[in-house]
């Protein structure tokens, strides 16, 4: 670790007068006292209370605990506005800040080089982690930032294996009209989002991939959030009533929402026979809650307190100026620039 260091040199000159004071010794001592002051990270969040987002910044801070005196995180809530993020992304470079570790908001390709320029300019190392960014050209124009993400192909055939599995397992409880077609409803976060493409599209491939005929009554975006989600959902009900048998959310928060709309009309309160089938992904504490109970059908963990780890190692690597997985098992994708973390299904049988 590159340690910020503070020297006093202390010159002692002691003159010792012997008898006559004709004879004198100059002793000098030169000593070196070394303070180390921690890393000081800059945590540039897209939405603080968004509730992934919030475990990852709870275990990040846990992390500065177990590391007193070694690393000092210091958070930025952009509430889901790129200007106010900029602002901040300035305010941050302003001060004696070692480390970015960035969430954007916008994760546009034009939006995203403005950042990253930006941080150039102070050449300071930085992580663009969980929103990935629609292009890696601006990360790989900085020979200083990496990209720390998951595979989101892999989220998404996931949540279709956990349809698929329950459509093998007891179709009935799943095809409630009988039609032989699984009718549902997505949920997505953003409309130009990388993961939230990739897991609507994988998600509905697996299913059909394992022969079951799919019919997509709605998509709505919800933007990642749990109360525009249940408002969206409580319109498809009124629309579509029990006609919905499934809903597969980008996220978990979106599927809480869900599920608290159809509560308000009887259904997921534990009864199978008023139960639509309702999938997230990010293993949140409330979703594990819910599948628990018999409400949610299952998620896809990403692993927040292993996502902040991976932030801290990759960081403070970078930090000493070396490879940022040096010494790790971590790998970079085919990009280069690209750290992916794995996901794993969670369902109520795994309790």
């Amino acid at each position: 670790m590159i340690k910020k260091l503070l020297k006093l040199n202390i010159f002692v000159i002691i003159i010792i007068l012997i008898f006559n004071g004709c004879n004198s010794n100059s002793i000098t001592t030169n000593l070196n006292f070394e303070v180390e002051k921690p890393v000081k990270v800059g945590v540039l969040l897209y939405k603080a209370d968004d509730e992934y987002i919030s475990l990852i910044s709870e275990n990040l801070k846990e992390i500065e605990k177990g590391n007193q005196g070694k690393v000092e995180f210091i958070f930025f809530d952009a509430e889901n506005n790129q200007v106010k993020q900029n602002q901040q992304l300035r305010t941050a470079l302003s001060q004696d800040i070692d480390l970015l570790l960035v969430n954007l908001v916008d994760v546009s390709e034009n939006s995203t080089q403005t950042v990253i320029n930006r941080i150039k300019e102070k050449n300071l190392p930085v992580i663009i982690f969980n929103r990935e960014p629609i292009s890696k050209n601006p990360i790989k124009s900085y020979n200083n930032a990496i990209v720390l993400s998951t595979n989101s192909e892999e989220a998404g055939i996931l949540q279709g294996g956990i349809i698929v599995d329950l459509w093998k397992e007891n179709r009935l409880l799943l095809d409630t009209n009988r039609d032989n077609i699984l009718q549902y409803v997505i949920l997505t976060g953003n409309k130009d989002n990388i993961d939230a493409i990739a897991r609507t599209k994988y998600s509905i491939e697996t299913i059909e991939k394992a022969g079951i005929k799919t019919q997509e009554l709605a998509l709505r975006i919800a933007n990642w959030d749990s109360k525009l989600a249940q408002e969206e959902v409580r319109q498809l009900f009124y629309q579509y009533g029990n006609r919905i048998e499934a809903i597969i959310s980008n996220n978990d928060a979106m599927a809480e929402g869900a599920i608290q709309a159809l509560q308000e009309f009887g259904y997921n309160k534990g009864d199978n026979r008023r139960t639509i089938t309702v999938v997230g992904v990010d293993g949140t504490p409330e979703a594990q809650k819910l599948i628990k109970q018999g409400y949610m059908a299952g998620t896809v963990i990403q692993d927040p307190k292993a996502e902040a780890q991976a932030l801290y190692t990759l960081g403070m690597n970078m930090v000493e100026d070396k490879s940022p997985i040096e010494g790790t098992d971590y790998k970079f994708d085919e990009s280069g620039v690209a750290v992916r973390l794995s996901f794993e299904e969670y369902i109520q049988n795994q309790q």
